[in-house]
């Protein structure tokens, strides 16, 4: 290999090997750091869920606005993810870390103190929008610190496997901060979180050198997609609580469609796009954000009703609940390491994507044989372990070739569209397999005595049943068009972030 060979970047690798660089030294140190602060951010996504009860009873508000502590954080979070993208790529990716861990740290603390409800759902969007800060720059981040194949395809596993585990793990902590301490702690815990996180970047992350070609940001885009997200989120946060056919429902999804498509318009006109098309129309990019998108919608199917089904049918604790989910999280990040080091780099995203879809899709289907006599070792670890297998054969790699081949001003952007494909996805499975358990419950007792307690269990079962046969399906699906889609081939041994090689 010649030490003038010029790379993807357009400098000789002599003058980018990682022994001149000191902080590449630290790699695995900022490796931790990223983690954190992507736990951080996943884990919030439940973590004051499990609390919400306690969190009501103190501050007196109604069940109708219980909603909303969970709604305004993937509100701001799923709406400003695009937007934070594209500034990291104008001001620097550790600048940005750094602001999102600060304004994360501020909301938890204005969040755990808050004196009533208002204040509470105030810092949960400003949660939302110090997560949008932060979980791009994070991700981008990973991508440009690893770059050789071996090494990058080890970082992402442990990324992914904390991307997949860490709703499971919110819920673990979220019980066991509920049940020993109090509410709150589910909310001061982030400021702990980033005060370690907030040392460690500031210490081990460089400073981002000054990018000549760096892209100036696009106004109307912004505020296109921002509006356009906000409406989609929204829509279907509302439908949980609403019939879809509430202007409030439709009207929200209508609009965020339209001003979706304007901007995906206006897009192949911007002189410097928000989002440049480049970034999700390569085949291999385009269809791993589509893998995020389906898995985040399947992947609720387990964390959200299996949830009620484990508290509300068997009557565990919230603690033995977050429990019962941690085998899930340990097959989920032993396959992710695996199949990220060891498989992906022999053959890519592709075959891993479609059959850790297939898999997982086998796992949902196995749990709808849950009944009213059902026990967790019978009936729950087996389906648990072989969804946990699945995921984490498609969140690395997914990860991975969606932030590959991208031009380094393009970085923050493209981790964004990850992100932003996760948060929408949750946000409609949520809605969606909740409108679709509640409708298949409502027809189950047509016709039956509703004073019978059995009869109402077995109605809760029966919807939890019907979600999971949809997450199923959905997983089913995503793996056929998710292969259709994505580029057969393996990563470029010599450069990682080129595009797959496909061998004849």
């Amino acid at each position: 290999m010649s030490e003038t060979r010029t790379a993807a970047v357009g400098r000789p690798v002599h003058e980018q090997d990682p022994a001149h660089d000191r902080h590449h030294a630290r790699r695995w140190w900022t490796l931790a750091v990223i983690g954190l602060a992507q736990l951080m951010i996943v884990l919030d996504v439940t973590i004051v869920n499990i609390a919400l009860p306690d969190a009501q009873k103190d501050l007196a508000f109604s069940n109708g606005d219980r909603q909303w502590i969970v709604t305004a954080y993937s509100l701001a979070f799923g709406s400003l993810l695009l937007l934070f993208g594209r500034v990291s790529d104008l001001v620097g990716r550790r600048v940005m870390f750094l602001v999102g861990l600060v304004a994360f740290a501020g909301a938890s603390a204005l969040g755990g103190a808050a004196p009533n409800f208002e204040v509470l759902v105030i810092a949960r969007a400003l949660q939302g929008a110090g997560g949008a800060i932060l979980a791009p720059a994070a991700l981008s981040l990973l991508s440009t610190t690893f770059t050789d194949t071996k090494e990058r395809a080890t970082a992402f596993a442990v990324f992914g496997g904390i991307a997949g585990s860490g709703a499971a793990i919110g819920m673990l902590l979220g019980g066991v901060l509920t049940e020993y301490l109090n509410w709150r702690w589910t909310l001061f815990v982030n400021v702990g979180i980033s005060v370690l996180a907030i040392a460690g970047a500031a210490v081990l992350i460089p400073r981002q050198q000054r990018v000549e070609d760096r892209p100036r940001l696009d106004l109307p885009g912004t505020l296109l997609v921002s509006a356009g997200l906000f409406g989609i989120v929204y829509g279907f946060a509302n439908a949980e609580s609403h019939p879809w056919s509430a202007p409030s429902t439709w009207g929200f999804l209508a609009g965020g469609g339209v001003l979706l498509a304007l901007f995906a318009a206006w897009q192949t006109r911007a002189a410097h796009p928000l989002l440049p098309m480049r970034v999700v129309l390569d085949r291999t990019r385009g269809g791993s954000y589509l893998a995020m998108f389906i898995t985040g919608i399947g992947m609720f199917g387990v964390f959200l009703f299996l949830n009620y089904y484990l508290q509300v049918i068997l009557h565990y604790s919230p603690v033995a609940t977050g429990v019962a989910f941690l085998p899930m999280v340990g097959v989920l990040m032993l396959t992710a390491t695996i199949m990220t080091i060891q498989v992906y780099p022999r053959i890519g995203a592709k075959p891993l994507i479609f059959l850790g879809m297939a898999i997982a899709a086998g796992g949902m289907a196995w749990l709808t044989g849950i009944s009213l006599t059902s026990t967790y070792a019978a009936d729950i670890l087996g389906p648990l372990l072989v969804i946990g297998v699945g995921m984490g054969a498609v969140f690395a790699p997914a990860m991975n070739a969606a932030t590959s081949g991208v031009r380094d001003h393009d970085a923050g952007v493209a981790s964004a569209m990850v992100n932003t494909s996760q948060q929408v996805g949750g946000s409609i499975g949520t809605a969606l397999l909740n409108s679709l358990a509640a409708s298949a419950g409502t027809a189950y007792l047509v016709g039956k005595n509703l004073h019978n307690p059995i009869v109402l269990a077995n109605a809760q079962i029966h919807s939890y049943v019907v979600a999971f046969w949809w997450a199923a399906a959905i997983f089913a699906a995503g793996a056929v068009i998710c292969g259709l889609i994505l580029r057969a081939g393996k990563p470029d041994p010599v450069d990682p972030d080129a595009a797959p090689v496909v061998h004849a």
